[in-house]
């Protein structure tokens, strides 16, 4: 890697277009007061498709790589994914399908608009994450961490966060909010990226011997976002079969990404 780039930096910057790409999916509430439940669904199932490729070519299989065993990756996931379920049983949050509201986290006063701009917040703290443990990673000079690999792992989140940014958006409209209230509150939801974003990539320099653990880390702290929040919030509706379908073409899209960029 050339030592004229800084990791963090350029992990920041990253981050920052990945919060941008949220930004412009906000905007549809400009434009739309409503959006069909399936097409919602298919976008959440395209965003958890992504980023579940994601998690296996940009950072599990790096890290098994790196390491020539399983056994890191293994620990490292686990972790991150306990990180995550730590976050999801303090962070107040809210899902709602239909007329049915599901609470979720502490207990709080805060109205319904702020818990569902939380539980968005939360899908993008690991999205950032594995985005900064990317760039972090090529300052060991690993053969397995590209600079490649980190752009198309960038693009690939930066695609997703289009329908993630609109599913936060365009529900908050339906719940009474303004436009440019919704469109605020859609796009500050992705400000958490550049912040995971960061702190991802200190992670990555902290030591060599521990990167595979931190790559796992921020995989499995995705996956469990995916398992635990996305694929049920899509499927409680009538059109899963729909979103099951933006899943694959979210896997496949990342997986070309990666296969072709990386």
């Amino acid at each position: 890697m050339n030592p004229e780039l800084n990791p963090i930096l350029l992990a920041f910057l990253a981050t920052c277009f990945t919060w941008l790409m949220t930004a412009i999916g906000s905007a549809f509430v400009l434009f739309f007061k409503t959006i069909k439940d399936w097409v919602l669904d298919v976008m959440l199932g395209f965003a958890a498709g992504v980023m579940i490729a994601a998690s296996f070519w940009s950072l599990l299989d790096p890290a098994i790589q790196m390491s020539n065993s399983a056994f890191p990756a293994a620990i490292g996931f686990l972790l991150g994914g306990a990180f995550l379920r730590l976050i999801d049983l303090l962070l107040p949050h809210v899902h709602i399908t239909g007329d049915t509201v599901e609470h979720e986290g502490i207990k709080t006063p805060w109205g319904k608009s702020t818990l569902m701009f939380l539980a968005v917040t939360l899908h993008n703290f690991p999205e950032g994450m594995a985005v900064g443990v990317a760039f972090g990673a090529l300052a060991h000079g690993v053969p397995s961490a590209t600079l490649a690999g980190a752009l198309s792992l960038t693009l690939g989140i930066g695609i997703q966060n289009l329908p993630e940014g609109a599913a936060v958006s365009i529900p908050l409209r339906r719940e009474g909010l303004s436009r440019w209230k919704s469109f605020f509150w859609g796009q500050f939801s992705g400000m958490v990226e550049p912040i995971g974003g960061v702190l991802g990539a200190l992670m990555a320099l902290s030591a060599k011997a521990f990167l595979p653990y931190t790559l796992a880390f921020a995989a499995g702290a995705m996956i469990f976002v995916v398992v635990e929040e996305m694929i049920p919030e899509i499927q409680r509706g009538k059109h899963g079969h729909l979103a099951t379908v933006g899943v694959m073409l979210g896997f496949v899209l990342m997986m070309i990404l990666d296969v072709s960029l990386g």
